[in-house]
């Protein structure tokens, strides 16, 4: 039937909250050991899931049931799709090739939905309204529209009930996550627990509507320089939390591009604009769109790119942009030992962080990068998207916690390349690259050195001059008074009072068992004779010996369940 797995799917929503849960449990259970949780097993954490040994974990099933599973789930598998440091390989390309199409809503829900949340009927708002989807998809559908003043709009539409739904599950797996990363040594390494409050926080914006509009007018001002860009424009007065109006754009999908039109109007301006534009969007506006995939864009009969689907938008901060500039200039660039010294600059170096082996991996991989791009007929060039995912691969596996931002630089890369190349196979995605990187630092410098950015420094150096006097005065006064105190930090005082307590507790208990059992023996040499007895032994000999034998062996169950092996000392770069 043709839409059974979508009807499944919605069932999904209806669990209960602690069956859903095991559900869930069920899930990570069936594939710890597939290669997509490396190292994480669930044992103790679920006893109860039910986990068949023949069940099937090819990469294509675990896509299957990840859309079972529901819209939450779907939008995990997005995201995984952009932690190669998470996912082998062989699961990252099934989780892009993931739909995320489901039956439509009943067209009666649709308009009582859209009225609700307008607060007026709909024949006051439009002329038309199609009943029929323009497109489906596991959060909302998008519906066809015209306005009482003749304008064509598309209205987006949230499911029902989804907020709601989605906000259950991700109640359940940061319960999931704490338990794992608290347990397990790929918890303590990956932190799932803030991967998952992170992953809440993007879903939970792309669920607000007024949220995606506000995207939608910034990107449309910041893509302003490029014309061979559209950006629907979003329609406020029509749009709420749950339903987004804007103008409707038609076109063709990017990968249904035929060569005879490419061969009539030639795309390369179109493909290098947007490439410039997403760099700009990254590095100058600290602006990453998560999803640009070729169903988000659309080429216009005037060929111009309409982007669409803003919801997901990752916001980076200045001095991480900054990092993300200098590494991706130095990759383009084959400067491996630069790259690597980025991607420690921006990380966080765990315990076991080989900083010998991220080194020469990483300037290999740099190397075999700038070979095959500069070698004719060396083979297919090494995508930019592509090597910045394997630095976060290597990175992982050597003990260096990287960034979310990079792994999503990455894959946004990917998709822009693809999206590219499908408009201009003869592009030279390196060049533009490497060109609009050096435009990007030269404007850089350029505000550096500019009068409002002199001006702050040196309102800076007028600070520093006025309260040197006073601070070099307080310091001579402190040390002329023998009391200049040095504090080092890194080592805390109430840990560590507590681990040698907690040494000192076991030692006197240990002594306490050594006496009693010694005094138990010393009574027993007395024999029978010696005082009352308890199953033909002396009874205060045997009293004490269970006393001792009683509490050596809370001492000894106390430290195999209750002791835990430290957390790995993590270190951040000098920022």
């Amino acid at each position: 039937m043709e839409h059974t797995g979508a009807a499944r799917r919605d069932e999904a929503h209806h669990d209960g909250g602690a069956m859903r849960t095991a559900r869930i449990l069920g899930f990570l259970f069936k594939y710890r050991k597939a290669g997509v949780f490396e190292g994480l097993y669930l044992d103790d954490l679920h006893e109860h899931a039910d986990h068949p040994a023949n069940r099937d974990t090819r990469p294509e099933q675990f896509v299957n049931d990840l859309e079972e599973l529901g819209p939450t789930f779907v939008k995990i598998g997005q995201a995984l799709s952009t932690r190669p440091d998470m996912v082998p390989p062989d699961y990252l390309a099934a989780l892009e090739r993931m739909q995320d199409d489901v039956a439509p809503i009943d067209p009666a829900v649709v308009r009582g939905l859209v009225e609700e949340e307008l607060g007026v009927r709909l024949a006051k708002v439009f002329t038309e309204f199609d009943d029929a989807p323009l497109g489906c998809a596991s959060l909302a559908q998008v519906h066809r529209a015209v306005l009482r003043d003749g304008r064509e709009v598309a209205v987006k539409v949230q499911r029902p009930e989804a907020l709601e739904r989605i906000r259950g599950d991700l109640d359940a797996l940061a319960a999931i996550a704490r338990r794992v990363d608290h347990n397990t040594r790929v918890g303590q390494r990956m932190r799932f627990t803030d991967w998952i409050h992170e992953f809440r926080r993007t879903l939970l914006a792309e669920l607000d509507y007024r949220a995606e509009a506000d995207n939608l007018s910034r990107f449309a001002e910041h893509l302003r320089a490029y014309p061979e860009l559209v950006v629907p424009a979003p329609m406020r007065d029509l749009s709420t939390g749950r339903v987004l109006t804007m103008e409707l754009v038609t076109g063709t999908k990017v990968t249904s591009i035929t060569g005879l039109r490419r061969t009539e109007c030639s795309l390369g301006g179109v493909a290098e604009a947007l490439m410039r534009g997403y760099l700009d969007q990254a590095f100058v506006h600290g602006e990453i769109h998560a999803d640009p995939h070729p169903g988000n864009l659309l080429l216009t009969p005037d060929n111009r790119l309409a982007i669409f689907d803003l919801g997901m938008v990752a916001h980076i901060p200045p001095r991480q942009r900054d990092h993300l500039l200098k590494l991706l200039f130095a990759a383009v660039d084959g400067r491996g030992e630069d790259v690597a010294g980025e991607g420690i600059a921006m990380g966080t170096r765990l315990s076991d962080f080989d900083e010998e082996r991220y080194l020469r991996e990483i300037g290999q991989l740099v190397a075999r990068y700038a070979a095959r791009q500069s070698t004719p007929g060396g083979g297919h060039p090494l995508s930019e998207g592509r090597l910045v995912l394997d630095l976060t691969r290597i990175a992982t596996a050597c003990g260096l916690r990287t960034p979310p931002e990079l792994s999503l630089l990455g894959k946004t890369l990917l998709n822009l390349e693809a999206v590219s190349t499908a408009l201009d196979p003869d592009m030279d995605v390196k060049s533009v690259v490497r060109d609009h990187l050096e435009s990007v630092m030269r404007q850089r410098m350029r505000r550096t050195f500019s009068a409002a950015a002199l001006a702050g420094e040196m309102i800076e150096v007028q600070e520093l001059v006025r309260e040197a006097p006073r601070q070099l005065t307080n310091i001579l006064s402190l040390l002329g008074d023998n009391r200049m105190q040095v504090r080092v930090a890194g080592l805390d005082d109430s840990q560590l009072l507590e681990a040698l307590q907690k040494i000192a507790n076991r030692i006197t208990t240990g002594v306490v068992i050594a006496a009693l059992i010694l005094a138990s023996a010393l009574v027993m040499r007395g024999g029978p004779g010696s005082g009352p007895t308890l199953f033909g032994y002396p009874a205060i000999a045997l009293v004490l010996f269970l006393i001792g034998a009683g509490l050596g062996l809370y001492v000894v169950v106390s430290a195999l369940v209750r002791d835990r092996r430290a957390r790995p000392r993590e270190q951040r770069a000098p920022r």
